[in-house]
């Protein structure tokens, strides 16, 4: 979701430089970028360590709370889309093909992003907060939204623009279609490149599947 479909990353920017200066240190941009695609708890313990803070389970549920405070009222507003994004939703959701979004935001703040971006693109949605704690790069969230909606992950094709979400699509065995955003993808195994989601449509998404 976040700088794929919509390129929201840059209002985590916001808030994870903020609470980083609450903390009392700041973060830089290298390592802001070694967070994109991070989930909630990883995320702050970095923000913990970072600036000098002690990492405890309290101190990291104290931090995601402050993070998710300031992202909610960013979120609240309309999320810029990516290029071609909304277009190729579209064109999936036209062909009747099933598809999930599968992200590693929490639930809480993955529903006010489908404010903007759309529920009805999605038969099944899947949070970082519903994982059972194995958040991507695991394979977990890719196989439970092939599980939810009945296809074999072999048959899927995964859109990624960060590195550990390309590596959790291509553990489940997905064909990922990667478009970079802020930070570089790897090649590899199962892996397209393409600059934007323009002209992305139902054929050039089963051309991946071979």
């Amino acid at each position: 979701m976040d700088g794929t479909l919509v390129d929201s990353e840059k209002l985590w920017d916001v808030a994870l430089y903020e609470t980083a200066e609450a903390l009392g240190g700041k973060l830089t941009e290298a390592q802001r970028m070694t967070l994109v695609g991070s989930n909630m708890d990883d995320t702050s313990a970095y923000l913990l360590e970072v600036t000098g803070r002690e990492v405890t389970p309290e101190s990291v549920a104290e931090t995601g709370e402050q993070i998710r405070r300031r992202t909610a009222g960013l979120f609240d507003d309309e999320l810029p889309w990516r290029p071609g994004a909304r277009e190729a939703l579209t064109a999936v959701r036209e062909a009747g093909l099933r598809s999930a979004l599968v992200t590693s935001t929490e639930r809480d703040l993955t529903e006010l992003a489908l404010n903007t971006i759309g529920r009805e693109f999605f038969d099944v949605t899947v949070c970082g907060d519903e994982v059972e704690g194995f958040n991507k790069p695991h394979p977990r969230p890719y196989l439970k939204a092939a599980e939810l909606l009945g296809v074999d992950p072999a048959r899927c094709v995964a859109v990624e623009d960060s590195p550990p979400g390309t590596a959790s699509a291509v553990a489940a065995g997905c064909a990922v279609l990667v478009i970079p955003n802020d930070v570089e993808v790897e090649p590899g195994e199962r892996r397209i490149f393409r600059d934007t989601l323009v002209g992305v449509d139902v054929p050039a998404l089963a051309a991946l599947l071979g």
